[in-house]
């Protein structure tokens, strides 16, 4: 009987993690610095021990990804991080750079090898290995078969991604976003110009090959239809891409890749279950879908050549704010000022460290039930669990039955 693989989620800040936490095994998170996704929320140094021990409170891993290129005059800084990582009872660190490997051995931490390091073969899997990693995260260049070699030939566990956005370059390092924009990739600042349209002509000749398309804009991986491949592949833990993504992304991918994998174990997988899946999958951010580097070497089927930005059905409107929350009623004090509601609606309500997604049930204004609620009302709205002063209301447009 294969293993249960772990699920490990992607989290930016803490309303992503009370999202994650319904259904991952483990979540992955960087700090203000030294991480390779800086533009996200993040945690603070401070907010490192809190983190752990919401996951730790709720039997679930926490690594922190310190993963980007170090300079000498930063790594008194980043030794200090994993210290303080350390004494939050961290379960491991992600790092790729030979210096933090070596600071995270003198002080003792589980290390992680980030996918930056491009581990493509067995042997440099066991030099990893010889540095102290208990656990590969592979390149992301790699087909089933490399993979099940690679595993056949370490002790170390390996983790590959699953789900989430693909970058055309080799394991994300890049070097176009420094080259065009001064921002660099592999300081967590990509400004991700592959993106984007491009004229191309050739030098000699000037033959227009590509005229606006965007031939560089990966579309996203997605092997919800392949699971059984993935688990006898036996990669130890399956990695969520989406550490810029919003709750309900995380909330949802999540959902699907648990319920999956809950069925495949319960011999209850099946293709038709798959596709329904993926149509969930569709409803939340995604660039369309693709099987990346898993089945052989993509081709421009694998590329949005067109289309920019997500492909999601689901679309969040904002309607207004909250006020007050009443925890003896568990009812919040809304202010319409985008939107109106009504009752039936799926409605988020989301802040720094809420995330709350529910339909409408029962609203009242100055005691009385209504069933809408213009724009530029306050009402009151029962809400399933707390909520805060300030936390966004938004109404989900595009949604169905299949709303959970």
């Amino acid at each position: 009987m294969n293993q249960k693989p772990e699920l490990l989620a992607p989290v930016q800040n803490f309303a992503t993690l009370k999202a994650a936490s319904k259904y991952a095994d483990a979540v992955y998170f960087g700090a203000k610095k030294f991480n390779m996704r800086m533009n996200a929320n993040n945690f603070t140094p401070s907010e490192i021990r809190k983190a752990v021990k919401f996951c730790h409170d709720r039997n679930m891993k926490a690594y922190l990804t310190t993963n980007i290129i170090i300079y000498d005059d930063e790594l008194e800084k980043v030794r200090n991080l994993i210290e303080i990582a350390n004494s939050a009872d961290i379960d491991a660190v992600i790092v790729h750079d030979i210096g933090a490997i070596e600071l995270a051995n003198e002080a003792d931490v589980d290390i992680h090898i980030s996918t930056q390091a491009n581990i493509s073969n067995t042997e440099t899997a066991k030099f990893y290995q010889k540095l102290g990693a208990k656990r590969i995260v592979l390149a992301r260049e790699l087909n089933l078969k490399q993979i099940k070699k690679i595993k056949e030939g370490i002790n170390a566990e390996i983790e590959a991604f699953v789900y989430g956005a693909m970058c055309v370059s080799v394991s994300g390092r890049c070097f176009m976003s420094a080259t065009l924009y001064g921002k660099s990739a592999n300081r967590g600042n990509c400004l991700q110009p592959c993106r984007r349209q491009w004229i191309v002509k050739e030098e000699e000749g000037n033959e227009l090959i590509y005229d606006g398309l965007r031939f560089l804009n990966a579309k996203d991986l997605c092997m919800i239809e392949h699971i059984p491949e993935l688990i006898d592949a036996k990669i130890d833990t399956w990695k969520i891409e989406g550490r810029m993504k919003d709750p309900l992304y995380v909330d949802t991918v999540l959902r699907v890749h648990r319920e999956a994998l809950e069925a495949y174990f319960k011999n209850e997988y099946t293709p038709d279950k798959a596709k329904e899946w993926k149509k969930q999958l569709s409803k939340v951010y995604n660039r369309g879908f693709s099987t990346g580097f898993y089945f052989g070497m993509p081709t421009n089927k694998q590329i949005e050549l067109k289309e920019h930005g997500t492909k999601a059905l689901l679309k969040k409107k904002i309607a207004g704010k909250v006020l007050n929350y009443y925890r003896k009623n568990s009812v919040a004090e809304i202010q319409l000022n985008d939107r109106g509601i009504k009752t039936g609606e799926e409605i988020i309500v989301q802040g720094n460290t809420t995330f709350l997604k529910q339909k409408v049930e029962s609203m009242q204004i100055e005691g009385r039930p209504i069933n809408k609620a213009k724009k530029g009302t306050t009402v009151g709205l029962k809400v399933n669990e707390k909520v805060r002063k300030n936390d966004l209301i938004f109404v989900i447009k595009g949604a169905s039955k299949e709303f959970k």
